[in-house]
């Protein structure tokens, strides 16, 4: 066996699970339900590490770059999940935050072994997205080392991009090649080697964990609430619609008329309620305050 794949941790056999084919039901649950609940303090012990890897592509999407998930199987997955909710929830550009699989999109629904295993594959994706020093490149392998992410880290670093490790084993052979690794062991799985389950988890956390801490820190959220939403669908629009009514205090029929001037950008309707703006002018002092809300709102009213 190859000797680095038999050192893992997520590659034991877990002990609390070895006689889990003869429990009932309900006890088959209550095994995995234990097992989940342990990943969440597990993550909590890597928020040093997240923070950096946040502070890391904060400064990246401030000054022009993007940034870029690559993962094989389940961490693949989960990398273009993230990114692709990142548009409708913080009206982001769908460029701003990308996610890429080994072995294409066809690899989101049907597994499609062995690309993990070409650094070629990895390295030939960085140079396709034309990833430059600007960016940062997120590498995703339970395991730690995935040919695929870590020719796609190697790439990378060659071309001066900022780079993230999420692994979940320590010293890996990705940790050795980026510049922050986060690595959230979870331990051995409720099945061996199914990485889909804890490991899977624990990457799920901490891709929500970067991507919105960016977002609010690039202005993207007022309180707690999702101002740059894109209303593109009924249920969007609707939270659009209650999201201005929160903020302004004015009444449906006037929110609904707002958010239709304003073209369906919730914070442009805002703006406009609480400073009595034109649109342009409601833009233009937004984009003159990089677009956070709360700032914009406190000019306008330093100017009454």
């Amino acid at each position: 066996m190859n000797e680095y794949l038999s050192s893992l941790t997520t590659e034991q056999v877990n002990q609390n699970t070895k006689d889990i084919d003869e429990c009932s039901t309900e006890q088959i649950l209550e095994l995995i339900n234990f097992e989940d609940s342990q990943v969440t303090n597990i993550v909590k012990n890597e928020i040093p590490k997240i923070a950096q890897a946040v502070e890391m592509i904060c400064k990246a999407l401030s000054n022009g770059g993007r940034m870029f998930y690559l993962g094989a199987g389940t961490s693949g997955r989960l990398g273009v999940l993230d990114a692709s909710e990142c548009p409708p929830t913080f009206g982001s550009d769908p460029s701003l935050i990308q996610g890429y699989i080994a072995g294409g999109d066809i690899a989101l629904r049907t597994a499609v072994e062995g690309c993990e295993d070409s650094e070629e594959e990895g390295r030939n994706q960085v140079i396709q997205c034309e990833v430059t020093e600007k960016d940062v490149v997120v590498g995703i392998t339970a395991s730690g080392g995935a040919a695929y992410v870590l020719g796609a880290i190697k790439q990378a670093r060659e071309l001066s991009a900022a780079t993230i490790g999420i692994v979940n084993n320590h010293n890996t052979k990705l940790e050795a090649v980026c510049d922050i690794c986060i690595s959230a062991v979870v331990g051995p799985e409720v099945i061996i080697g199914s990485t889909r389950m804890k490991a899977g988890t624990a990457q799920k956390l901490i891709l929500n964990m970067l991507t919105t801490t960016t977002m609010i820190k690039l202005g993207k959220v007022y309180g707690n609430m999702m101002v740059d939403l894109k209303a593109s669908n009924i249920k969007l629009n609707e939270r659009a619609v209650r999201i201005i009514r929160a903020v302004t205090g004015v009444n449906e029929e006037t929110a609904r008329r707002y958010l239709e001037e304003a073209n369906h950008s919730s914070k442009a309707a805002i703006m406009m309620i609480l400073s009595g703006y034109s649109l342009k002018e409601a833009q233009d002092t937004l984009d003159a305050n990089q677009g956070y809300l709360k700032k914009a709102l406190k000019q306008v009213q330093g100017n009454d």
